[in-house]
């Protein structure tokens, strides 16, 4: 394993416990830096030093307070499915973690995975809407509004704390996990503090079979929906119950390899 693996995993290890340890207290200096830097941000904003822009369209935020995956991408994906049903064109904006550039780019089939980052083209794939990067998101914003007249709502996936874009409706998603040991980055999980009611126009969804904090929310209803070859799904197939039922009998090997499996 890598350095920085090995230190993932120690740092959740950290986290992801019911109360802190000794090894967050250990790391609490570096918090208390962390949550000065972000409330002097977050004030910065809340008194107009900063000032937020606002799309052309509706913004509706998909993020959560925790660092690390906790459905954001799966909830992207059937929130833009819903819109469509409720008759609005979404298109989805996103930081694009982990890619090469910086600048706005828009995403193709063929768009390299390195340029424009893994989930917002699994998401451009899964959901045939159009989907545009930016490390500044109202860029992205912008550039998809320009390109496609036809969009009338944005789904931004991850933001919840960038600041910079004014957002309409948020949908703070937790698993199963919840706050972990209530810290601040990088004692604890927590990207800012948890306020002590639900913000307002904010959402909170449970990608879990319970709620995980006290705030009150949805559940996400999770089932298996079927099989599907991966290049298959991938490009958009949907996954059938026959293909999963072709599989009895057969010695298969199982994996999950994304977010928390």
């Amino acid at each position: 394993m890598s350095l920085a693996g090995r230190v993932e995993s120690a740092l959740a290890r950290v986290w992801w416990r019911s109360s802190p340890g000794v090894a967050a207290w250990a790391l609490s200096p570096l918090t208390l830096c962390y949550r000065a830097v972000s409330a002097l941000r977050r004030a910065a904003y809340a008194l107009g030093w900063l000032k937020a822009e606002r799309a052309p369209v509706p913004v509706i935020v998909v993020g959560n307070l925790v660092a690390g995956g906790a459905g954001k991408t799966p909830t992207v994906i059937a929130l833009v499915q819903a819109l469509r049903r409720a008759g609005w064109t979404p298109g989805v904006i996103s930081r694009g973690h982990g890619r090469s550039g910086q600048a706005a780019a828009a995403l193709l089939d063929d768009s390299p995975v390195a340029e424009v980052g893994d989930e917002p083209m699994l998401i451009r794939l899964r959901t045939r809407a159009p989907v545009w990067v930016a490390r500044r998101r109202i860029d992205a914003a912008r550039g998809l509004c320009a390109a496609h007249a036809e969009v009338d709502v944005l789904v931004a996936d991850d933001g919840l704390q960038h600041l910079a874009l004014a957002r309409d409706v948020q949908v703070i998603v937790f698993d199963d996990r919840g706050t972990g040991n209530g810290w601040q980055l990088p004692a604890g999980p927590l990207r800012q503090p948890v306020p002590r009611h639900v913000p307002v126009n904010s959402h909170v969804l449970y990608n879990a079979a319970f709620a995980s904090t006290s705030w009150p929310g949805a559940l996400a209803r999770r089932q298996l929906a079927g099989a599907a070859l991966l290049q298959d799904w991938w490009r958009g197939a949907p996954p059938s119950l026959p293909a999963l039922q072709a599989l009895r009998g057969r010695r298969v090997l199982a994996a999950a390899g994304m977010a928390v499996p």
